[in-house]
């Protein structure tokens, strides 16, 4: 019995947290956010070594060109239209008639 009162009760919790009729979050926009703000953290953790030689420095700079958002691509390319190399459908030969 205490099994179907605790289901009873997670899912009317869950009822209220996702009711219908409520707009989610856009999961792009927050994993964006998430990113930005957990590379931030990084980067601030990383300037914080002191560095006395030329591979301590070397590793920050790598880091830190690692931490470096890259700009998106163009479409993929599944969304370019294909190119039709061929003439479709091929035309006859001559002595065909």
């Amino acid at each position: 019995m205490f099994v179907v009162v605790r289901s009873v009760f997670w899912l009317a919790v869950a009822y209220m947290v996702i009711r219908p009729g409520v707009d989610l979050p856009d999961g792009n926009a927050v994993a964006a956010q998430a990113m930005a703000a957990g590379s931030q953290v990084v980067s601030e953790q990383i300037n914080r070594i002191e560095c006395t030689d030329i591979t301590c420095a070397g590793g920050k700079a790598v880091f830190a060109a690692a931490l470096q958002s890259s700009p998106s691509v163009g479409l993929p390319m599944h969304v370019m239209p294909t190119s039709s190399l061929a003439p479709i459908p091929r035309p006859r030969p001559d002595w065909a008639g």
